[in-house]
Formats: structure tokens, C-alpha cells, sequence
């Protein structure tokens, strides 16, 4: 075989295959990303950015998101990842990692979505469940180390492959999968809607998340930023010269640590923050702020962490191949954050396609831009969001409550059985 398998079903990933001519590339960044057993596929995308010939693209959607968004009686809510904002300009020729976050909302209203949010606020809501979930088993000692959730490509790895260990995986469900929950069961309480009636679209830099919907009710489709390029070229839109435009508020704000989500160890040190101010009752010391010991290019770092009450031995990584070379000694770790792309959601495959040359200083780009304009953001915690405090007094109550685990959280399937039938 000398090329990578994708197979029909696969929800993130198609081949063109005219268009593909066996060179073995795809095949060869599965082994060097990932190094997992021939023909299985974790939907990371990365051998999309690889590809010579463009024979290998995510799986599209927007077509069938442009059909609900010209259909009169659909509401469509779009929601923006941390990520995007800081890539979609790559094609359009902006520098680098140019922070485009009002341009996008902009646009996205041209194309005719009714409700234009930001992920970031699915990202505050998800860091305050899991820095309340992670201090829960810290308390009790029990299923430690806990491993980050936000990553699709991550959680399908784990449950193939370490499906023995799915107890040390956060239940939270990523920011897109709380964000869809929170616009069908909150949002559309308040603004009077059916639930029937609104399509949920997320934008993002993942191909993997496409897969990470496929039985999620509250999410309806994913497009990536590669596919808005696509749409707003089909459009006819002039990019440079489209008019900003703010999110549309009560899903529309987010905090600086929401923010950095699309950044390598930044879900790391957002849950860190919070979780001190959970066990102390103040706000955290500066150092917290920026936590440069767990961010950063390198693929896996490590820290130890005071939050007074405990000090927690923490890894963030990137790379299911740094994953697999010292999977067994991760369970040292109190805290785990895996991102299966480089540096994490700013090198995911959905992102602006460029030549192969420019993408790793595009990735460089992309994770200064957000880390710069995560200094700009009012409120610095995703516990200090003021529409995360409003949605816990009017409808969830509080973290990890009944209506929490229900909307909020997640369980996780032993997939085991496919490797050892691929055998």
C-alpha cells in the first residue's frame, strides 16, 4: 500500500482520486504523526496538508449549510473557533496569522447566517466543568491522571487504543459539542424558538470534529475554514473590503483563556486558572496569567503546579506519535492535555490550505496571534465571563450539576474491536 486508506464512511476525510497520483506522502506524515496500525485512521486530517496534489480534502458540508441558510424558515447559528479567526485571512492575502475575528463575523452575516457566535464561549463553559471535575477527582484520588476531552482525534485514539483507560478521559464534551447544547436547551428558550427549527453550524480548523458530531442532536453540521474560503469565493465576496461586524450577543462573549484554546497548552493553563480560584476564592497569581511553562512550539512540556491546597504535576502535548512513545508514563501526571495537531487546533487540517513550505510559520503565526490578542480580552478566566456566571444562575445551577452532566458531558465507547478485526 503506498497510500493512506480512507475509507467510504469516514465522516472528516475524502480523496479525489483523479486526482491522486501514489506518492506515498499521505502515507508517509500517518506514520510520522501518528505511527498507529496500518489502515486505521484517527480522522486527524493531517495528511491533508501533506498532500501534493490536493487528491486528499475534508469531507464538505457547506453546500447543505447553504441550503439551510437560504431556507426561510431555518434559523442557522454559526459559532467560531478560537483558531480560525487567526487563519482564514491566509488565503485572502492578509500576513500570516492576522486576527480576523470581526471580519468573520462580517462575512458570515454577507452569507446569511441569522446568529453569528463565538466558540470561545463553549470554551469558558467547558474549562469551568472541567477544572470542577478535575478538583473532584483530586479530592477523591481517583481516576487520575485526568486527560483532556477537547480533542475528537484524541478521545477516538484513547478509545481504540486505550480503551482500559477511558475513566482517566474529562466527560466534558469538547466547546463545540457544549456550545450546540447550550444553543438548543438555553438560547432557545430565551429568544422563544423551537429547537427543531435552528441548524447549528460550527466553524472550524478540524476535520476530526466532523466525525465528532455524527450522533450529536444538538450539533448539525461542521464546515472548516478551508470550506468558507471556498463559499465566500463562490459568492463573489471581496474578503479584504467586507464590513466588521460584532457576535451576536449571549453566546457571543468569551475570556482570554477562552481564547487560547486554539493553541497548544492553552486548555492546560485556562483550566489552571480556574481551578485556583475554585480552591482559594482569589483570583490567581500573575504567573497563572501566562503559565509559559506549558505553552509554547515544543511537543511535549511539563510543569509542576502550586494551587496551594495541592501541587499538581501536569504534560501538555501534541502528536499522537508522542503520545504512543510514552503513553504508559503519562500516568505519573496528575493533568493531561493532548491536541493531536501541531501546536495544537492552529495547525489543524481544515485551516487555509497554503504550500507546504509556509505552513509550519503559518502554525508560528496563528499561536502568536492569539496568545497577543488574548492580552486584549477584558476578562482574563473563563470563571470571570459574565455570560457563563448568567448561564449558571438562570439554567444550569452550577458546575457538574444534574442539568450540567446532562447537557455538558459525555461518555466514551470501547472501539478495540475494529484493530483487532483490521488484524
Amino acid at each position: 500500500m503506498t497510500k493512506v486508506k480512507i475509507e467510504h464512511e469516514n465522516a472528516s476525510i475524502q480523496r479525489i482520486q483523479e486526482r491522486c497520483i501514489d506518492c506515498g506522502q499521505c502515507l508517509e506524515t500517518c506514520k510520522s504523526k501518528n505511527n498507529l496500525k496500518k489502515d486505521d485512521c484517527v480522522n486527524c486530517g493531517q495528511c491533508i496538508l501533506t498532500c501534493p496534489m490536493g487528491a486528499l480534502i475534508p469531507k464538505y458540508n457547506y453546500k447543505e449549510v447553504m441550503a439551510n441558510v437560504n431556507d426561510e424558515e431555518t434559523i442557522t447559528a454559526i459559532s467560531i473557533s478560537p483558531a480560525v479567526r487567526v487563519a482564514i485571512g491566509d488565503e485572502f492575502g492578509f500576513e500570516l496569522g492576522a486576527f480576523l475575528e470581526k471580519k468573520l463575523v462580517g462575512v458570515l452575516k454577507k452569507l446569511g447566517f441569522d446568529y453569528v457566535f463565538d466558540t470561545t464561549f463553549g470554551a469558558d463553559l467547558t474549562i469551568v466543568e472541567e477544572a470542577s471535575e478535575f478538583l473532584n477527582r483530586i479530592k477523591e484520588n481517583k481516576n487520575l491522571p485526568m486527560f483532556t476531552s477537547c480533542c475528537p482525534s484524541w478521545v477516538l485514539y484513547m478509545e481504540k487504543y486505550h480503551p482500559e483507560d477511558l475513566n482517566r478521559l474529562s466527560t466534558c464534551k469538547s466547546p463545540i459539542g457544549m456550545q450546540g447544547s447550550i444553543i438548543k436547551n438555553y438560547f432557545a428558550k430565551l429568544k422563544n424558538l423551537n429547537p427543531k427549527d435552528i441548524v447549528t453550524v460550527s466553524l472550524t480548523p478540524c476535520v476530526s470534529k466532523k466525525s465528532e458530531i455524527v450522533n450529536d442532536l444538538n450539533n448539525n453540521y461542521v464546515i472548516t475554514t478551508s470550506e468558507l474560503c471556498m463559499m465566500i469565493r463562490e459568492k463573489g465576496i471581496d474578503f479584504k473590503t467586507i464590513e466588521e461586524q460584532d457576535f451576536d450577543p449571549t453566546l457571543g462573549s468569551g475570556s482570554g483563556s477562552g481564547l487560547i484554546f486554539g493553541t497548544s497548552g492553552g486548555v492546560m493553563a485556562s483550566a489552571l486558572r480556574t481551578c485556583y480560584f475554585l480552591l482559594n476564592e482569589k483570583e490567581p497569581p500573575k504567573n497563572f496569567y501566562q503559565l509559559k511553562s506549558v505553552q509554547g512550539k515544543e511537543s511535549i512540556k511539563e510543569t509542576t503546579v502550586d494551587l496551594g491546597t495541592y501541587k499538581i504535576h501536569v504534560a501538555v502535548l501534541y502528536g499522537i506519535e508522542n503520545v504512543n512513545s510514552i503513553y504508559d508514563s503519562l500516568k505519573k501526571y496528575h493533568f493531561v492535555e493532548v491536541m493531536t495537531c501541531q501546536n495544537g487546533c492552529v495547525g489543524g487540517a481544515g485551516q487555509s490550505l497554503l504550500p507546504v513550505s509556509k505552513q509550519i510559520q503559518a502554525v508560528i503565526n496563528r499561536t502568536k496571534s492569539l496568545c497577543e490578542n488574548e492580552k486584549n480580552k477584558k476578562i482574563c478566566f473563563s470563571h470571570e465571563n459574565d455570560e457563563i456566571k448568567k448561564v449558571y444562575k438562570d439554567f444550569l445551577k452550577e458546575p457538574i450539576s444534574k442539568s450540567a452532566k446532562n447537557l455538558l458531558h459525555q461518555s466514551y465507547e470501547d472501539r478495540s474491536q475494529k484493530l483487532k478485526v483490521m488484524k
